[in-house]
């Protein structure tokens, strides 16, 4: 197959698409011009019979084609957000998020939040520890939520903020230390409030939010690494409690610490102590 751009050999045609677990549906330069009815179908054959289905980019157009998106959350690149609403009323798009994930369907943005959400499926299918081993791989940032804002084109400030990456480093070798948004303000030599403009602007989250997505990711490294007792977990992680760590990690997972552990950890079968 050839559009121009690459060449693509040796592909199965559309039957693969009806044992397949996962399908992948990537964007295409012409969005707005309809798919072929057999593409469409398989698309929702795949749906109807339980497979995930995954948009890249513009992708998400197919799917909003085949009826997969009706009054569900969904992302697009932003450059394509006004003709896909123009062609998709009934789409929840969210415009500048960097993912949605619905469960059953995840849409991504572009081209870098494909690699953002594909670490998200890595980590939601084999856990953190698997997760952030591809992250190094790829030489990619392990984690950014799907909620971060795009990078939508708009004027480069005449004072652009300082990066945080040195600030981050740091408070991630120390989450297992009392930590609060004053104290990462006072180790920036910033204000809190200056901090929260420069989370906000780089990484679309509050100072607060990304600490506890960070002890949350600890807490499942440790309990994938076979650490069983829930109070040593929480210590560790910066999390406090072991209350807190269940509470949180079924927030993030929708499972409890024992049923992580089986799915994702090692010794599968032992007990989590408190």
């Amino acid at each position: 197959m050839n559009h121009g751009f690459l060449t693509l050999a040796g592909l199965p045609g559309l039957d693969a698409v009806d044992t397949a677990d996962t399908l992948v549906v990537p964007g295409r330069p012409d969005n707005v011009v309809p798919r072929g009815p057999d593409v469409l179908d398989a698309i929702r054959r795949a749906h109807a019979r339980g497979a995930r289905i995954v948009s890249l980019c513009t992708g998400s157009f197919a799917l909003a084609e085949a009826g997969l998106l009706d009054r569900r959350r969904a992302a697009t690149h932003w450059m394509w957000a006004d003709a896909f609403r123009q062609l998709h009323p009934r789409v929840l798009l969210e415009p500048d998020v960097l993912f949605v994930d619905e469960g059953d369907v995840l849409t991504a943005a572009g081209s870098a939040a494909a690699l953002d959400l594909g670490l998200h499926i890595w980590r939601r299918d084999h856990g953190a520890e698997v997760a952030n081993a591809v992250s190094r791989r790829l030489v990619f940032a392990a984690h950014r939520d799907g909620g971060q804002r795009q990078f939508v084109e708009r004027p480069v400030p005449d004072v652009p903020d300082e990066s945080l990456a040195p600030l981050l480093a740091w408070a991630r070798e120390h989450l297992g230390e009392p930590m609060t948004v004053t104290d990462l303000a006072a180790r920036a030599a910033v204000s809190p409030a200056t901090l929260h403009r420069r989370f906000r602007a780089q990484l679309g989250t509050t100072p607060l939010a990304w600490l506890t997505a960070e002890r949350v990711t600890l807490a499942r490294r440790l309990i994938e690494r076979g650490e069983q007792r829930l109070d040593v977990v929480a210590t560790r992680s910066g999390l406090g409690t072991a209350a807190n760590l269940r509470a949180r990690l079924r927030r993030e997972t929708g499972l409890s610490p024992s049923a992580y552990r089986r799915r994702f950890g090692r010794g599968a079968g032992e007990a989590i102590t408190a």
